[in-house]
């Protein structure tokens, strides 16, 4: 038994087989297939990780853009106007509140943590310093200036803390075109105290929802962070800086209307004035046949 010859396909067949072992691929192309994989898959990560951090970056861009704007309460006060503060609040404030805002029993509360925004709304409205100790504690002319009201409102908010009176020149009235809506906040906020049409109306226990028809922006906004007296304090977690202005440009739209062709009667409607017309009228007819009858 012979064996079989050696068959070279290359010499001779003449010819490579048409079909190659694809099992076996030489060291140097492993290495350089699966460094080529590793390199891919890092720049997936690095792709994913830039793609996230730009998703979290557009998103804190537009939240800031819609968020409501804190300019309203930005206040910083100089040393100055704190100090001066403090020697306001000694001369006019110390007996009532006590000398670290404390207050005395019997006489004032406690000043700490009322922040700027009250003190400023009860001393621009004149109802600090009080005269006396009631149920309701009126607004009357402001015995202190404009700047001098401030400076004691930071020397309190510098002690305490609290919710600030925005910086003097903010703007607190928004467009005309919001008052529709402030319109809407008005009447389920404020509306059931102060009336329709903002002229006050009297409360329990001998109180007085005030009327709004004098008030400044400044003092509209500063009643809503503090809520004086019986009013509720309307957090810009409750009604935000914008709803507020809205709300106040409803109020100063209130305060600049007019009634043209008579009196308004306090702008409750036309039949209040008619019905008073007749009232009176028919009382002055009856009054003029009883004294003609008792004449003749």
């Amino acid at each position: 038994m012979t064996d079989e010859p050696h068959v070279d396909a290359d010499s001779d067949l003449g010819f490579e087989p048409a079909v190659a072992d694809s099992s076996f691929q030489p060291k140097r192309e492993r290495v350089a297939g699966g460094a080529s994989k590793r390199r891919g898959g890092l720049r997936r990560r690095v792709t994913g990780f830039a793609v996230v951090v730009g998703a979290l970056a557009i998103a804190g861009g537009g939240y800031a853009l819609v968020a409501p704007s804190s300019s309203a309460t930005d206040t910083a006060s100089s040393a100055q106007d704190i100090e001066a503060g403090r020697q306001l609040y000694e001369t006019s404030c110390i007996t009532c509140h006590g000398g670290n805002l404390q207050g005395v029993n019997g006489n004032g509360p406690s000043l700490v943590g009322v922040g700027s925004a009250a003190v400023y709304f009860q001393v621009s409205t004149g109802r600090m310093p009080a005269n006396q100790q009631g149920a309701d504690n009126p607004g009357r002319v402001a015995k202190f200036t404009e700047k001098q009201t401030r400076q004691i409102a930071a020397f309190v908010q510098s002690k305490g803390g609290g919710p600030e009176v925005p910086a003097p020149g903010t703007k607190l009235e928004a467009s005309d075109s919001d008052l529709a809506s402030g319109g809407e906040l008005f009447r389920l906020n404020c509306a059931s105290c102060h009336g329709a049409t903002g002229a006050g109306a009297p409360l329990s226990a001998g109180k007085v929802a005030p009327s709004l028809r004098k008030a400044s922006d400044t003092q509209l906004y500063t009643a809503m962070l503090s809520g004086p007296e019986n009013m509720p304090v309307f957090s810009n977690n409750q009604i935000t800086p914008t709803q507020k202005t809205e709300i106040i440009a409803y109020v100063k739209y209130l305060q600049n209307s007019h009634d043209p062709g008579g009196s308004g009667l306090d702008r409750i409607g036309p039949v209040s004035e008619g019905l008073v017309i007749w009232t009176i009228g028919l009382g002055v007819l009856i009054v003029a046949i009883l004294w003609i009858g008792a004449k003749s």
